[in-house]
């Protein structure tokens, strides 16, 4: 059985966006997400809907209720067993906003210029 590993996208100056966003939330929302991090750690790909969900373009989204509201963070696979966070945001509406969606395929797109591939 393979274990992942998670890590957030830092910017080129540095910055963990995903990070902040982190920070910005509740305690208790905090807690969730890192639970629901130890399960996609722990099953990768395999972690199931309503946990995880594919949303397309290599982009998936760990989904869960915090105080804040509906929380996504969207991430992606990398290599044989890294997974990636590019952004995390608070959904307003039934459909991941595109902006939220293009964000995540630019930083993964960075993400593997950096890394030459």
């Amino acid at each position: 059985m393979t274990n992942y590993k998670c890590f957030y996208f830092t910017t080129e100056s540095g910055k963990s966006p995903v990070e902040e966003f982190i920070d910005s939330l509740d305690y208790s929302t905090q807690r969730k997400f890192f639970f629901k991090k130890g399960l996609l750690e722990e099953f990768g790909h395999r972690l199931p809907y309503p946990h995880a969900k594919y949303i397309g373009d290599d982009i998936y989204e760990l989904r869960f209720e915090g105080r804040e509201g509906t929380i996504r963070f969207l991430y992606f696979f990398y290599y044989r067993n890294k997974i990636i966070f590019t952004n995390g945001f608070i959904k307003k509406s039934n459909r991941t906003p595109q902006r939220e969606k293009e964000l995540a395929i630019e930083r993964r797109r960075l993400f593997l210029n950096r890394r030459g591939g």
